[in-house]
């Protein structure tokens, strides 16, 4: 018998793009005979994982959305996949043409882009509302004619549901054996916290150096700046002092920084597409048992607060930022009891085995 054949499409993420490769791509190719396809890439593997890659240097955004697309569509034609899942917006187009040829094609929403347009601070204040309203009624429209929609939070399933009943929500948690950490609270010294991810102004990074100041800790921060402006600002905020900037971290270093670190840090700026989304950091750190300090943002709230696994504060507000930091330093027992508050739900549902079965189910469901 013919084995199924399912590939992955990307035109804007890394190979190792950890929803992507780390959790859909290795849980598949235990099942499938699977396929990563993205642009600019040499090798044929990556960590058990098989490529299909086209050289096609992008020389800006326009391009990538226009002539890297065109090609991926082509190359996506060759693989002559029974399943075809893309990760990205502008791979729509070319998603809908591959369904108009009777392929079944998964579209995975990883964030709410309507909301997300509202926050960007390059597109003017004026053009934000339409071009939002566009791209919206543009994906429902697109969403009717997949096989399935797949959401990365439940708040864009629910906006999705309306569209195509067919969608599922495969949340961003953890794989356990990445993150999951016996190392003893009791045993860490120093007083570090820690962040590792994109490094941005909306990712509120400025605050969180700015609140270094008021206390005695040290900020490990690992990660890429969003660009080189914003990382001059930032190292001139007199907190920087106290920053232990390591730069990009593999998966190895991420867990290993993690269980140096007291807490973690995810205090994102109140943007209405951070508000009802799940980052995987928090459960990251949740997993590595070390309390969370996030945004007051009543989703997180009933995670965090409820179970006690952190501290929730104004993530616009460095001191109050430095209150949660001091707060875990000064208060070790409780500290580490939210630690084990927050593995313990870890363990318990908010990990990948729980949502890889989902992505099972769905996969399953599509080709009986």
């Amino acid at each position: 018998m013919k084995p199924t054949k399912v590939v992955h499409m990307t035109s804007v993420h890394p190979v190792n793009d950890v929803r992507i490769l780390q959790k859909m791509c290795k849980s598949l190719s235990t099942k499938y005979d699977f396929t990563l396809l993205l642009p600019n890439f040499e090798d044929e593997a990556y960590e058990g994982v098989k490529i299909s890659s086209f050289k096609l240097p992008i020389k800006n955004r326009f391009h990538r959305m226009t002539k890297v697309v065109n090609q991926m569509y082509k190359e996506a034609l060759k693989l002559d996949a029974d399943i075809y899942h893309f990760h990205d917006p502008e791979l729509t187009r070319i998603g809908k043409k591959l369904a108009r040829k009777g392929k079944k094609v998964i579209y995975d929403v990883h964030e709410d882009v309507p909301r997300q347009i509202l926050g960007k601070t390059y597109i003017p204040s004026f053009l934000k509302k339409p071009i939002s309203w566009f791209v919206e009624k543009f994906e429902m429209n697109s969403a009717k004619k997949f096989a399935a929609i797949v959401t990365a939070t439940p708040f864009i399933a629910d906006r999705f549901l309306k569209a195509n009943k067919n969608t599922v929500n495969i949340n961003n948690y953890p794989v356990l054996d990445e993150m999951l950490s016996d190392f003893n609270y009791d045993d860490k010294t120093g007083n570090k916290v820690s962040y590792v991810g994109v490094i941005s102004e909306n990712r509120g990074i400025k605050e969180i150096v700015s609140a270094l100041e008021f206390t005695t800790s040290t900020f490990v921060l690992g990660g890429k700046f969003s660009n080189a402006q914003f990382e001059e600002t930032v190292k001139d905020v007199p907190g920087w002092e106290q920053v232990d900037f390591r730069g990009f971290m593999s998966r190895d270093e991420v867990k290993k920084a993690y269980q140096e670190a007291k807490a973690g840090l995810v205090t994102l700026r109140p943007l209405v597409s951070f508000q009802d989304s799940l980052p995987v950091k928090m459960f990251e750190y949740m997993a590595a048992g070390i309390p969370v300090i996030a945004s007051n943002f009543s989703l997180w709230e009933e995670i965090i607060t409820k179970d006690n696994c952190g501290l929730c504060v104004d993530p616009l507000s460095p001191k109050a930022i430095a209150g949660a930091i001091n707060y875990i330093l000064e208060h070790p027992e409780e500290a580490k009891a939210m630690g084990e508050n927050g593995k313990r739900l870890v363990l318990e549902k908010y990990n990948w085995k729980i949502e890889e079965q989902k992505l099972f189910d769905l996969y399953a469901k599509l080709l009986s």
